[in-house]
């Protein structure tokens, strides 16, 4: 099994226990009495010295057994558990003692889902997580539960149903890492009774359905353009409220007002074919008149150079 515990599944689904792992100590264990009995046979000619060195061969190949580095051998002696061994070589009564498993305490990973699980405003979403664990307490694993990794599996399937019931779409989408510690807490509480703690819970993925994503993605454009709005308002409000300021400095100052008029025209006018409206309006208040008749003269003929000496101006 991936989950790191050595088991067989029955035909009921229950664990079955896994056969004695092969070592060389336990080859060894098993050829040399084998040997030294076909060794005695062929000397004596005696069929019986083959007999009880395979036979001593067999029992003395049950006692040695390897645990490795990340995994401890649980023992039983007639069916009661009498300890721990292990990692590494460690021996048994040979017909007496069994080692039904051995516990991984390597950190171990684990995923899970809730398919089409309503959240508290009745919507149905699809969530696949991954749980990150670890066996603290071997005694406890081996002893007060049958299948740990399966127990621990389920137990954060219906822990990750019971938080999906009581939060809202809205919050499962945003507030991912308040559920995910408090899926981590209340699976902790679970599975802590078989000596099993959980480390992290990480949520990958939320899934919800493509008709509400198409709602959802077009509330979220409503909402970008209805915003897009209230910044052209606030800005059109501003620049009305700096035309005002403006307009009370123009009012008593003739010579500014007719330089931005002048202004006004040589940025209209910069391009070739440029067209310009003005307001009649403003044509009266702000003495635009002659300007308009000056630069319009000027589209039509080529660069006219006058020469005042007087008043220091070259060219219009």
């Amino acid at each position: 099994m991936a989950n790191g515990l050595e088991l067989i599944q029955g035909k009921k689904g229950l664990p079955a226990p896994v056969a004695p792992r092969a070592n060389v100590v336990s080859a060894l264990m098993l050829v040399v009495p084998a040997a030294l009995g076909v060794a005695a046979t062929v000397a004596t000619g005696n069929p019986v010295g083959a007999v009880v060195g395979i036979l001593l061969g067999l029992l003395l190949a049950l006692s040695p057994r390897v645990a490795k580095q990340w995994e401890k051998g649980v023992v039983l002696r007639l069916g009661k558990y009498i300890g721990l061994r292990g990692p590494g070589l460690f021996w048994v009564v040979p017909l007496i003692d069994s080692v039904p498993t051995y516990i991984d305490q390597r950190v171990i990973t684990t995923s899970f889902a809730a398919e089409q699980t309503l959240t508290s405003d009745t919507v149905p979403v699809n969530v696949d997580a991954v749980l990150f664990w670890m066996v603290y307490d071997v005694e406890k694993a081996a002893l007060e539960v049958q299948d740990y990794p399966q127990a621990v599996s389920w137990a954060a399937q219906t822990a990750l149903r019971d938080i999906i019931g009581r939060t809202s779409l809205t919050e499962l989408l945003r507030g991912r890492e308040r559920i995910e510690d408090e899926l981590q807490q209340l699976i902790d509480s679970r599975s802590n009774p078989w000596g099993v703690t959980v480390q992290s819970v990480e949520m990958r993925d939320v899934i919800i359905p493509d008709s509400l994503q198409d709602a959802m993605s077009r509330e979220a454009q409503a909402s970008r353009e209805k915003q897009a709005r209230i910044i052209l308002g606030e800005a059109e409000v501003e620049i009305a409220h700096m035309f005002e300021t403006a307009a009370k400095h123009y009012e008593g100052n003739p010579t500014a007002l007719h330089l931005r008029a002048m202004n006004m025209l040589y940025e209209g006018l910069k391009e070739k074919g440029a067209l310009m409206l003005v307001p009649s309006s403003a044509v009266e208040s702000m003495g635009m008149g002659g300007l308009l008749g000056a630069a319009a003269f000027r589209q039509q003929q080529p660069i006219v150079r006058l020469r005042i000496a007087d008043c220091g101006l070259k060219s219009i």
